[in-house]
């Protein structure tokens, strides 16, 4: 029906001749084959063909995680589109930005907010899709009946995920039907996913971690998903007796840490818990491990690569470690363009099928960050040790230059967080009259927890002069946004101010 190097192709080969098999478990009760999945994402894309969709065309899609918004994504892909997700919580002016960047062919969005996005639209189409998956998409599409799938190439773009812009203005990273099908393909191999895994699928889909990784990853071994529509630790606790996968960042793990009901009985027909989009803590490694009998593996990918480094399946899982390059993938460490030494720390690069073609409407970045031989910098700073873990030792916008002296954030907050009464932190350089910059510690401490002057006595004989935090913040929570990421950048703002009086 369609070349096998299609994305679509990819994904629906595991459940040939198994149509009636169950794909996805839904919160109340029903269940979805994968038949129906597939029928569905072919009448989505008959409807979005309907409205002009031509190969290449965006669909922007703003919708609340339901298993039509999968059928969209297929769908879209199906029709020689390119899917483009936008997080639920961007505001209208928000929106209008992607919107206009990307110049999509239709936008889908919540019927509440159906107003609001024809106005910023920009000519678009604008169809609607609620939080039960009905809509005037979902009519548009229930009229239809069968398509015919688009041929696309392996270098064809079947998604755009703009970056959170945290160092500036969005970037739409472009992935290729390659870039998909070769990852998910490497990460179901390396995790041993089969259709006899049940995975507990709780993440947001605007998001590479939850479509991508864990949706592709299913689909591609022809497993079970509980489908979950967010983060529930009642519906994922119910869930995990029967299921033998979940995939998380580590606010899911610390929030079931805290609930009793997680025992070893409870994980004991689990095989696999995966964490990534932010760093899992040595603490919640070492509970979670304690607590479920169970080691966390935790991975390392960005928006622009997908997954590029994995701890193993099999051997040891380092704490605070990424753990290796995925087969095909290669890493390393530069500085100034030369390769730093073993265990030294520099900006990590990578390279391999899985890294992007470059950013939408963006030739000169996609130059300056994406190299002619495939070398991909990814703005993180890295460091390989001799045993080649990868660990991830913070963002190089991120690096404070106190004195003419450099500090790596995540030397300092894993001090920090090994403190008694503290529960995280996150360490910040501020604008300072003498210095250039001052070294700022944010901390959250647990319910008896520490005072400002105790961090920083404790801190006196672990860390040269320099990197020792000179303010001492306490807070009740870390900002942060919807994948678990501590948002600095807000952090620096916020407290940009606070050597002005030297």
């Amino acid at each position: 029906m369609y070349d096998r190097n299609h994305l679509i192709s990819q994904l629906k080969a595991s459940s040939m001749g198994r149509e009636d098999d169950v794909f996805a478990h839904l919160q109340g009760g029903e269940t979805v084959s994968f038949g129906a999945l597939f029928s569905g994402a072919e009448r989505m894309a008959a409807a979005l063909v309907s409205c002009g969709v031509l190969p290449g065309d965006r669909v922007a899609v703003q919708v609340a995680k339901t298993i039509q918004t999968i059928e969209l994504y297929l769908g879209t892909v199906m029709a020689g589109g390119i899917f483009l997700p936008l997080n639920t919580a961007y505001t209208g002016p928000e929106v209008g930005y992607f919107v206009g960047d990307a110049s999509p062919r239709v936008v889908v969005c919540d019927p509440d907010r159906l107003g609001e996005i024809s106005a910023i639209s920009g000519g678009a189409e604008v169809l609607t899709l609620d939080a039960v998956g009905q809509g005037s998409l979902r009519d548009l599409a229930d009229g239809q009946d069968g398509f015919d799938v688009v041929a696309r190439d392996p270098g064809d773009l079947a998604a755009i995920l703009y970056t959170s812009g945290t160092t500036g203005r969005s970037k739409g990273a472009m992935l290729s039907h390659d870039n998909l099908a070769s990852n998910s393909t490497e990460l179901r191999d390396y995790w041993r996913f089969t259709a006899d895994d049940v995975l507990i699928h709780a993440l947001p889909i605007f998001h590479t971690h939850g479509l991508f990784v864990a949706t592709n990853v299913a689909l591609l071994s022809g497993a079970k998903v509980v489908f979950l529509p967010g983060f529930d630790p009642d519906a994922i606790l119910k869930a995990m007796p029967t299921a033998t996968a979940l995939m998380g960042v580590p606010t899911f793990y610390t929030r079931l840490l805290a609930d009793d009901r997680l025992t070893r009985a409870r994980a004991g027909n689990m095989r696999l818990f995966i964490s990534g989009s932010a760093p899992l803590l040595v603490d919640t490694h070492e509970q979670w491990e304690e607590r479920t009998g169970h080691r966390i593996l935790e991975r390392y990918g960005m928006t622009e690569t997908n997954m590029s480094t994995s701890n193993p399946y099999d051997g040891e899982r380092r704490a605070g470690t990424v753990g290796f390059p995925l087969p095909g993938v290669e890493a390393r460490v530069m500085n100034e363009g030369a390769e730093v030494p073993t265990g030294e720390i520099g900006v990590l690069e990578v390279r391999g099928a899985n890294v992007f073609q470059g950013y939408w409407q963006m030739p000169e970045k996609t130059a300056e960050e994406l190299k002619s031989d495939g070398w991909f910098i990814t703005g993180d700073m890295a460091k390989i040790d001799a045993d080649g873990y990868v660990t991830i030792v913070g963002r190089e916008k991120d690096l404070i230059i106190t004195g003419g002296f450099n500090v790596y954030p995540k030397e300092v907050e894993s001090l920090i967080d090994d403190l008694p009464g503290v529960l995280e932190s996150a360490v910040i350089g501020a604008p300072h009259p003498d210095f250039g910059e001052g070294v700022v510690a944010v901390v959250v401490p647990e319910v008896d927890g520490t005072s400002a002057q105790a961090v920083s006595e404790a801190l006196q004989g672990q860390l040269a002069k320099f990197k020792q935090p000179k303010r001492v913040i306490l807070l009740d929570a870390l900002p942060r946004n919807t994948m678990g990421k501590v948002q600095k950048k807000a952090l620096r703002e916020t407290y940009a101010g606070i050597f002005a009086d030297g």
